[in-house]
C-alpha cells in the first residue's frame, strides 16, 4: 500500500474552496454532479459548507434523509474526495445506500485514494457506534468492489435495480 503522509479527513471547509470547485468540474465532466451550480457555489462557498456540516446535525436534510457526516479527504489544501458516513439505516439505505459513501475525483483514481477513504470512515462509523457497516456499490464498479473487499468487506448478495441498470452489491464490513 501506498504511504499517505499529508492525507486525512476534515469537515468540509472554506479553505477547500478553489480545489473542490475544480473537483466538481471534473465530475460533471463525467456527467455526475450536475446538480450542483458551480457559480452558485463559486459566489457563495460558505452557505454550501455550513448547509452540508448541518447535515450531521440533522439540520437542512431532505425529506427521506437521515444524519450523516461528511468529511472530505485532503492531501494539504488538495480535496481529493468525499465520504458520508450515515449515522443510522433506513429501509431504503439497507436496501441500496449503505452507512458509507465515498467518490474520490476523476484526476486521482488508482492511487490507493479510494481504499484510504473507506478505510478511515469506517473510524469514524465506529465513533458512532456503527459495529457492522453497510457499503454497496454497482456490480460494474469493479474498482469499488475491490476498495470494499480490501476493507473486509463480505459479499451478501447483489439487488436487483430497475431495468436497464447494474445490480447493488451489497456488502458487510465487521467495525469493531
Amino acid at each position: 500500500m501506498k504511504v499517505f503522509r499529508f492525507l486525512h479527513l476534515v469537515r468540509p471547509a472554506n479553505i477547500y474552496k478553489s480545489s473542490f470547485l475544480k473537483a466538481v468540474a471534473e465530475f460533471q465532466t463525467e456527467s455526475r454532479d450536475l446538480d450542483i451550480d458551480g457559480q452558485a457555489l463559486e459566489r457563495d462557498f460558505s452557505s454550501y459548507v455550513s448547509r452540508v456540516r448541518g447535515w450531521a446535525f440533522g439540520k437542512n436534510l431532505l425529506p427521506g434523509y437521515v444524519p450523516e457526516s461528511v468529511y472530505w479527504l485532503v492531501d494539504g489544501k488538495r480535496y481529493i474526495g468525499k465520504v458520508s458516513v450515515r449515522h443510522r439505516l433506513i429501509p431504503h439505505l439497507r436496501k441500496i445506500g449503505g452507512h458509507i459513501g465515498y467518490e474520490i475525483r476523476p484526476s486521482q483514481r488508482r492511487r490507493g485514494y479510494g481504499t484510504m477513504i473507506l478505510r478511515l470512515a469506517l473510524l469514524k462509523a465506529r465513533q458512532l457506534g456503527i459495529k457492522r457497516a453497510l457499503v454497496t456499490c454497482d456490480e460494474t464498479n469493479i474498482g469499488s468492489r475491490k476498495i470494499i473487499e480490501a476493507n473486509g468487506g463480505i459479499l451478501e448478495n447483489a439487488v436487483a435495480m430497475g431495468r436497464g441498470q447494474p445490480k447493488k452489491l451489497r456488502f458487510w464490513i465487521k467495525n469493531y
